[in-house]
């Protein structure tokens, strides 16, 4: 996973390894708020299965369905009920049996194997999906949203894909990146337009991608 100057990598053991900039504890190894350059354990994580990177923090998810975050702090991004930084990993209270993490430039996302999702951090553009433009500082459920396979976040806007094949889109929508006909900001999930048999999805800075069951792109 890679995001604004500085990278993450999962290695077969479980570990989590981390490079690059390192302003705001990013890289997780509890070390000095300098760049490395090159891999440095976070500090504390193994079991990792997952990993999503931030615009200036991180997220894991172990084998055990946990989310774990570090980095900066100040839109609530690490989800941890608080707005301070921290510098090495710390659990996510609040949301378990996770099975997919995504990362947007201050906010998080966690598929729940009920198919449902949490969200947490930086509001403004509805991209939280809790019908509201409130900062969370701890994980709330997306609202009306529910058979969720996939997930994906852009700067401030998030898309789900779901069991019968359908996107769905909520936040920012100044480009039309939630793909529902407008440019209208949308604090909850709608049907991205003309979608079906979707199979993968992925949301850029202000787009988005989708691959169908017959292996076009949209």
């Amino acid at each position: 996973a890679a995001r604004t100057n500085f990278s993450l990598a999962i290695k077969n053991d479980g570990t989590a390894w981390a490079w690059g900039s390192n302003d705001w504890g990013q890289l997780g190894d509890g070390g000095p708020t300098t760049q490395r350059t090159s891999p440095v354990q976070v500090s504390g994580l193994t079991d990792v299965v997952a990993i999503a990177a931030g615009d200036l923090f991180s997220l894991a998810l172990k084998s055990d369905g946990t989310v774990w975050s570090w980095g900066e702090n100040i839109f609530g991004a690490l989800g941890d009920g608080t707005t301070t930084d921290h510098h090495t990993p710390a659990q996510i209270t609040g949301v378990s049996n996770v099975i997919a993490i995504a990362a947007g430039y201050s906010h998080g996302l966690a598929l729940k194997k009920d198919g449902t999702i949490k969200a947490w951090g930086y509001n403004n553009n509805g991209q939280l999906g809790d019908n509201s433009t409130t900062q969370r500082n701890s994980p709330v459920q997306v609202s009306g949203l529910a058979g969720a396979v996939a997930i994906s976040a852009g700067l401030s806007n998030s898309l789900a894909l779901k069991t019968d094949g359908t996107v769905w889109a909520w936040g920012w929508n100044d480009y039309s990146q939630l793909g529902d006909g407008t440019t209208t900001q949308r604090n909850t999930a709608v049907q991205v337009s003309g979608l079906t048999g979707v199979i993968a999805i992925s949301t850029g800075y202000a787009h988005g991608i989708a691959i169908l069951n017959d292996n076009t792109i949209k």
